[in-house]
């Protein structure tokens, strides 16, 4: 049974709930996406497996998850960078916000949200429970298709990529 840390707007851990429990009650825990990019300044974006309990088949960054108690941010995402896209990388923690996104299911993501992110040039290695596809994209290909197609992304995507995109272009 997977834990998150639920946090205050401080990101101040104040409890430890079950995964699902804080999904159903919208509380604000603390989570990490991941953005890796190859040296053309490409992001590969990840299209999450057929089995995940909410937005399956949606693309979105290259991994996003929770911290455990005790694992700092960047910890964080190279563990499952590695569970999910078979890889590990350098990630640093660029910066970090408060987003909410309900979910037909009835869930709600309420996420404290650090953004890390790295560099890789090498094919992944899909851990096909997690990751149903990957692709390599220009940020500005990624903007033009959000414009037209925005229901082929996760909600947190597509939050993270208007707020932060002249920032991760960078």
């Amino acid at each position: 049974m997977e834990q998150v840390i639920i946090v205050n707007e401080q990101d101040e851990q104040i409890g430890i709930m079950e995964k699902i429990e804080a999904h159903e009650k919208a509380l604000l825990h603390r989570a990490f996406s991941v953005f890796v990019f190859n040296d053309a300044g490409e992001l590969m974006l990840q299209q999450r497996a057929a089995g995940k309990y909410h937005s399956p088949l949606l693309w979105t960054n290259t991994c996003c998850s929770h911290q455990k108690v005790g694992e700092s941010n960047v910890e964080a995402g190279k563990r499952r960078l590695q569970e999910e896209m078979g890889f590990s990388t350098d990630l640093k923690d660029v910066c970090s916000f408060i987003y909410k996104a309900p979910f037909d299911n009835g869930l709600t993501e309420h996420e404290f949200d650090h953004v890390l992110t790295g560099t890789y040039n090498k094919e992944p290695n899909l851990n096909p429970d997690e990751a149903e596809a990957y692709k390599w994209i220009s940020l500005e290909d990624v903007k033009k298709d959000m414009e037209v197609h925005p229901e082929i992304y996760t909600a947190w995507f597509l939050i993270i990529f208007e707020k932060f995109y002249d920032f991760i272009k960078q």
